[in-house]
């Protein structure tokens, strides 16, 4: 049985004081051994938080990094800086990353070579806008970003891999997909990955649902069994994400 993770993406929010607050508040509502629980969080917060996190159960990731170890990359955040700070986590190719900083398949195949280089696992983000989605390309697009943002990447390192599926349409904007397209998109990922690697490696990794998750809709998203947790926003800043991590 895969083991559930649930993932909170602070996107830009909480300041350093901001966040240490968030995280005291949090530490005993996301109280769950049977869960994986990772708060994702901007880079200034990175260090406080993993701080304040300290003989929790709470592991703490990046929103994001750069697929190059040290140099000329002013504004950028390294692996070895995230692994230096303790960090376990790096969500990549969000779908905001992609569309207002131009990150593309590429770009994102890159950053996982480099995060599994460093032994950091990467929460690698896929999903369709929603014309894409009238228009009936869905699984086409996704299997591309997932088919090469998987390019290279060991299926040893896939198996340690989370795959967030975001439908673009539902992120923010207080719609969710309903449970059973969510569960076929991430079947369908599941097959994609069995079809790059092999049915054990499909089998192994672990894939999330993201897009307006709250705490009611969690329950029916979670038991579907190709939905292993969540990529949550907004609702990780607050009290209720305790109820997505608890959420039999």
């Amino acid at each position: 049985m895969r083991k559930k993770i649930i993932a909170g993406n602070w996107k830009m929010n909480m300041t350093p004081s901001e966040a240490v607050k968030l995280v005291e508040t949090l530490k005993p509502l996301v109280n769950n051994p049977d869960v994986d629980v990772v708060f994702c969080v901007p880079a200034i917060d990175l260090i406080p938080v993993a701080e304040a996190a300290k003989g929790s159960n709470i592991q703490v990731g990046a929103e994001n990094m750069y697929f190059e170890d040290k140099g000329a990359y002013t504004g950028e955040i390294s692996p070895l800086m995230l692994t230096d700070a303790g960090i376990k986590y790096v969500v990549l190719g969000h779908s905001e990353r992609r569309e207002y900083f131009a990150e593309t398949n590429e770009t994102v195949n890159k950053k996982m070579l480099k995060a599994f280089e460093h032994g950091i696992t990467p929460i690698m983000c896929c999903g369709e806008s929603l014309q894409q989605r009238e228009q009936g390309v869905t699984m086409d697009f996704i299997r591309q970003q997932v088919k090469v943002g998987f390019l290279g990447v060991t299926a040893d390192q896939a198996k340690t891999a989370v795959i967030a599926y975001e439908p673009i349409w539902a992120i923010g904007t207080g719609k969710t997909a309903t449970t059973e397209q969510a569960q076929e998109v991430c079947k369908d990922i599941r097959a994609c990955i069995a079809e790059i690697y092999d049915a054990a490696t499909a089998e192994a990794i672990r894939i999330q649902y993201g897009g307006s998750v709250n705490a009611e809709t969690a329950p029916d998203l979670f038991a579907q069994p190709d939905i292993d947790g969540g990529l949550v926003g907004g609702a990780s800043l607050k009290p209720d994400f305790g109820k997505i991590v608890n959420y039999k």
